[in-house]
């Protein structure tokens, strides 16, 4: 009877264990997605912008990836409707047209997305792509300025220190740039470093006022996030042609809408176009820490990549101010202790996608993650035992020791625990602030 009693729960907590394990793939998963989806789109448009020979047009491929956008969503909705034609349309004409006022609305934000799109081109042609991932940061504080004033929200005390450790990295990345200035108009004198610059600080604006301003339309309405990036798209595309003929029409009347259209460029549309789809669907098994360390380990990835493919040099001032920003990242993640107001963060969420339907669901997400990700009370004894705080602290040894190879050796030491004294102090004094 006893051993009948005991079958039943021995089954449940099989069951649980093999959820949670299921749980925790899918979570490193969507960490390797984001990763991926992050740095390879810089690191790709970066890569077809500077190759020798004639240039793909910059203003055609944002049209085209709002055209395959809208065909994604579209293909979507038709399958929410079980492949009812005639259900889709309906709701299409509904949406869009008997409801023109909300479908007006999202004017706003699509000119600003259209804008950011053209400008991101124009900063990753004058930038080098390790750079950009630093200074693109700025969008979170843009975000959160945003959030306070638009719509009242709160930060965090922490939330305020990484906003300033943010601005200070990118500064000092700044910095470093202005040195080696020169030295790059040498090497590429077809690329102008202040346009970059001032495209980047432009778009990291638009990027923070178009998430807060989509995310307040999302909470004000009961349509699909696939509706709503339909509408999105077709004022993208209508608004990505006007800026098409403005900038480029006599040459794509002379040369052609495709041309120089190769596999890696179709490559970058597809990316860009998929993209934000892609991580909406991902953040289904993520939250903002692991968005984070994705945000974070792709400013790494760009870093080593651009070495490789570009040249690209690293020294002390670019690794000193990429570390605190690649901190201050990890740190804005990090939720607010219990009661706290909600963050900013699902806003700048929605301007990365435009298509993430979240807006502050952190006790949805819980229930996807192992607790060793959620931040606990007692922060001094979970410092060694956290695999996303021990990830975090790698994240940064990680780009130090790209500056100096003798570095590497304390990277393996610290990896490996040995460097307990080290740890203790400085990473308990870390999370007491947390």
């Amino acid at each position: 009877m006893a051993g009948g009693n005991h079958s039943p729960a021995a089954e449940v907590k099989a069951a649980s264990r093999s959820q949670s394990e299921v749980n925790s793939r899918l979570k490193y998963i969507s960490l390797a997605v984001l990763v991926v989806q992050n740095a390879s789109l810089i690191l790709s448009i970066r890569y077809v912008r500077t190759l020798p020979g004639d240039r793909f047009f910059a203003t055609s491929a944002v049209v085209m990836a709002e055209v395959l956008k809208v065909l994604t969503c579209l293909l979507l909705i038709l399958l929410q409707k079980r492949f009812s034609v005639k259900e889709t349309v309906f709701l299409l004409v509904d949406s869009i047209v008997f409801q023109y006022k909300d479908t007006l609305k999202l004017a706003v934000p699509s000119l600003i997305y259209t804008l950011q799109n053209n400008l991101q081109y124009i900063a990753i042609s004058n930038l080098p792509a390790a750079t950009f991932q630093v200074t693109y940061q700025l969008k979170i504080l843009t975000t959160a300025l945003f959030s306070v004033l638009m719509l009242r929200k709160s930060l965090s005390r922490v939330q305020w220190v990484s906003l300033l450790l943010l601005f200070a990295g990118v500064a000092i990345v700044q910095v470093q740039q202005e040195g080696n200035k020169e030295a790059s108009v040498l090497d590429s004198s077809n690329q102008n470093y202040m346009v970059g610059l001032v495209a980047v600080v432009i778009s990291c604006l638009s990027s923070g006022f178009a998430g807060v301003y989509f995310e307040k339309i999302l909470k004000g309405s009961s349509a699909s996030v696939w509706v709503r990036n339909v509408q999105l798209g077709i004022f993208g595309m209508a608004l990505g042609m006007l800026g098409l003929w403005w900038n480029d029409g006599p040459a794509i009347a002379e040369r052609g809408f495709l041309f120089g259209y190769t596999d890696m460029v179709w490559c970058v549309i597809f990316n860009q176009a998929f993209g934000g789809l892609l991580v909406a669907v991902v953040v289904k098994y993520a939250d903002n820490i692991l968005k984070g360390f994705a945000t974070s380990f792709s400013i790494i990835v760009s870093t080593v990549m651009s070495i490789y493919l570009f040249g690209f040099h690293v020294d002390l001032l670019f690794t000193a101010g990429a570390g605190l920003v690649i901190g201050a990242v990890y740190m804005y993640s990090l939720p607010k202790a219990a009661g706290g107001s909600s963050s900013p963060s699902s806003a700048e969420s929605s301007s990365e996608s435009s298509a993430s339907p979240r807006t502050g669901g952190g006790a949805e997400m819980e229930a996807f993650l192992p607790k060793s990700v959620l931040v606990s009370s007692s922060v001094d004894s979970t410092w060694t035992k956290s695999p996303a705080r021990r990830l975090s602290c790698l994240l940064l040894f990680l780009l130090f020791s790209l500056w100096e190879e003798s570095f590497c050796c304390l990277c393996l030491q610290i990896t490996a625990g040995a460097a307990t004294t080290f740890n203790a102090p400085v990473f308990r004094l870390c999370g007491k602030l947390i």
